[in-house]
This record gives structure tokens, C-alpha cells and sequence, in this order.
């Protein structure tokens, strides 16, 4: 049972649906938006919006994983569709990621209503970006219903991405926690990437110190890996595991909460770790079996992270021990990966090359990490024009 004191927060939508958009009024509108776009009493933003006699809701936009979230990671998704309301789907984790003028003719404006996971890896960032450039290419309204950074909006963490390194993993020259919400990034996007002003209907209530179950709103998790705030809370750190031959546990019941390899010891994994006194977790000797994804019905050796004080916690940090202390314990074993364009996948997660080319040539986690405290204090001073709460 939850003892966390909530707070009454109402999502964007909801204040939407309560005080309407008068630039909306009578208007064609298209919705980007998924499973996780629901009010208080679980209807979908589709529903009610195609309910809504203040609007015309003509077309649906799905990112990764579908407008219903019945598709897994990295697997492209068909237009449609949709069966409860008859109108078309356009997928945007497809032949494309990016509306096009054709998905957008006759409409007056996109509306952008999903659930985020508050981390710079997550494709619903690069959705959010796409998606306002193309409204302004077509010279349309862009409107984000904003929801909660589910990580709160206080704590950011990790390295500034190298616009080198950009990529639909990391679109942006952002931290890996950025501590903002889609309304708020909408508005940083803006300026940095030159698009007329997106149109946001803030949430009522909401403060930057609070974490998801700190909130009345229901949790529905972010994308089908990330089904707790625990795994969302470890996903910064973990992540980074899907750039190597290591398993990030997905395919279990825990996903990037259970991390390791067939070939590891899960007893000196957690000896390692132990010694490093990391804040916010502990670790337990772990064995699991995925069912699907790397090294699927092969059991993998490891450890499941506990969080004891998500405070405290930094992941991003973690991360780079996880694969650094893999590493070291069975080098002939660990490998990194290739993406489909030939380049290491963990470059592009990273938004660097540095963690990659650093840990092969024997560098430690502080030297790794050094230059973060700088970058991030830049951030800070690019963000907070853009911050709502």
C-alpha cells in the first residue's frame, strides 16, 4: 500500500476539458497521443477530444510502441484505423517519425497529450520535437495538454548530449534527467530549434518537488518496459545497458531493476558494487530468464538494484559503474553493439563518445564524470525561461 501524501494535480487535459482553448474553438485538430493520455477516471484523451463539441478531432498521430501501446520497443508500427472512433492513424514509429504535410492537410492544429518518462533516451522526446517542426513547417498550432515529469522536476543528472551524437534516442543537447515536462520542453524547443511558441495548457497544482505517487493521478506506465516508477526511477542508469551484450532485464517481470549476463557471477557483481557505498540502493545476487530480447529463454546472472532512497539515488551514475564493473569482471565476454547505421548504440544513448571510448581505455567513473557539474549548471540557465511550475 502507497503512504505517500498526494497532492490533487489535474493534468492538462483535464484543465482543457474544464476551461477549453478559445484558439481551439471549431477547430480541425489532429492528436498525437497514447494509451497513457487518460483522465482521472482512466478515459482516454481520444475519447473525450472526439466527445468534445468544441473541436473537431479528425486524426490520430501514434508514437513508439502504437497509439494503443501494443507494440514492443524498437518495432515499427503501421497506420490505421482506429476501431472505436474510425478515424485515421498516422504512425510516427514507422516509415517516418516525423508528420508530414500530407498526415497535416486540412488540419488547423496538432495536439500533443503522452505521458513521459522524464528521460533524454526516451523517443516520445523526439516525437514531441518532430511533431512542432512540422507544425511550423505547415504553419499550424502545436498545443501540449502537459502531464509530471514522473521523476519530479527538481533533481537533473548525466552529461549535455553532443549534437554529433544526435539521434531519435537523443534529439536534443539535453541532460539525461532534464527535470522537465513536455509543455516545458515544448517551449525550450522553440526557441532552440526556431518554432513559433507551442500553445500549453499547464497542469493545476503541480510543483516540481513532487515525484508521480506523490500525485492523485493514476499511474499508467510510460511505455511497456517501464511498468513501475521503480523502473523508470533506475531506466537513466540502466538503459545505458542496451548499447551491450548485457541484459537490461528486459523480457522480466522487472525490467532495468534486473540487469546482468549469462557469463557473470552474481556474488562478485554484488561485492563490486557493494564497495562503491552508492547512494539510494542496494543489491541483491540475482538469476532470471528473459523471455524475449537478448539472450531470451537463456538464464542470465546478476543482481536486482533496490531503491532505498530515490532522493538520494543517481542513476546515471550507477549506470556507468554497472558497465564498468562488468566489464572489468569478464572483459573476453562484454561486448558493445552496432544499431542498424553501423554506429555503437551506446554512443548514441549516451549522446557521446566518451563513456564507450573511456571505459575501453581504462579510465574510472569519476574521470567520466567530471565535467557534468558544468554542463548541467549551463543547463540550468537554458531551462529556467522556459520552466512553468
Amino acid at each position: 500500500m502507497n503512504t505517500t501524501q498526494q497532492h490533487e494535480v489535474q493534468s492538462g487535459l483535464e484543465v482543457f476539458l474544464q476551461e477549453g482553448l478559445p484558439q481551439l474553438a471549431g477547430k480541425r485538430v489532429g492528436l498525437v497521443t497514447n494509451y497513457s493520455g487518460v483522465d482521472h477516471r482512466l478515459r482516454t484523451t481520444v475519447d473525450l477530444l472526439a466527445a468534445d463539441k468544441r473541436i473537431r478531432l479528425c486524426a490520430l498521430f501514434g508514437p513508439e510502441h502504437g497509439i494503443r501501446g501494443d507494440a514492443q520497443a524498437g518495432v515499427e508500427v503501421a497506420g490505421s484505423v482506429d476501431q472505436r472512433t474510425g478515424l485515421p492513424v498516422y504512425s510516427l514509429y514507422g516509415k517516418t517519425h516525423r508528420p508530414t504535410a500530407e498526415m497535416l492537410q486540412g488540419l488547423d492544429a496538432l495536439i500533443y497529450d503522452i505521458q513521459d518518462a522524464g528521460v533524454r533516451y526516451y523517443t516520445y522526446l523526439a516525437t514531441l520535437a518532430y511533431a512542432q517542426e512540422a507544425t511550423a513547417a505547415a504553419g499550424i498550432a502545436f498545443v501540449v495538454f502537459d502531464r509530471p515529469n514522473p521523476l519530479s522536476g527538481s533533481q537533473i543528472e548525466g552529461n549535455i548530449l553532443d549534437p554529433n551524437f544526435t539521434s531519435l534516442v537523443g534529439i536534443h543537447p539535453l541532460p539525461v534527467r532534464h527535470g522537465m515536462t513536455f509543455g516545458e520542453l515544448a517551449r525550450l524547443f522553440a526557441t532552440e530549434r526556431h518554432c513559433p511558441p507551442p500553445l500549453v495548457v499547464p497542469m493545476r497544482n503541480w510543483q516540481r518537488a513532487l515525484w508521480f505517487d506523490e500525485t492523485d493521478l493514476p499511474w499508467i506506465y510510460p511505455s511497456p518496459n517501464l511498468p513501475t516508477l521503480d523502473s523508470v526511477t533506475l531506466y537513466p542508469g540502466t538503459c545505458l545497458l542496451e548499447g551491450t551484450g548485457l541484459s537490461e532485464g528486459r523480457g522480466t517481470t522487472r525490467p532495468f531493476e534486473l540487469v546482468g549476463a549469462p557469463w557473470l557471477d552474481p556474488f562478485a557483481l554484488r561485492a563490486e558494487l557493494e564497495q562503491l557505498n552508492l547512494p539510494g540502493v542496494a543489491f541483491r545476487p540475482a538469476y532470471f530468464v528473459p523471455t524475449f530480447s537478448k539472450h531470451a529463454q537463456t538464464l542470465c546472472c546478476g543482481v536486482q538494484i533496490h531503491i532505498t532512497d530515490r532522493q538520494s539515488l543517481r542513476p546515471v551514475e550507477l549506470g556507468l559503474h554497472l558497465l564498468a564493473i562488468m566489464r572489468r569482471l569478464q572483459p573476453d565476454e562484454f561486448k558493445w553493439i552496432t544499431s542498424s547505421d553501423s554506429h555503437y548504440f551506446v554512443d548514441r544513448l549516451f549522446g557521446s563518445d566518451r563513456l564507450r571510448r573511456g571505459l575501453d581505455s581504462g579510465a574510472d567513473v569519476a574521470e567520466l564524470i567530471a565535467g557534468w557539474p558544468a554542463g548541467l549548471a549551463a543547463f540550468e540557465e537554458r531551462r529556467r525561461p522556459h520552466l512553468l511550475y
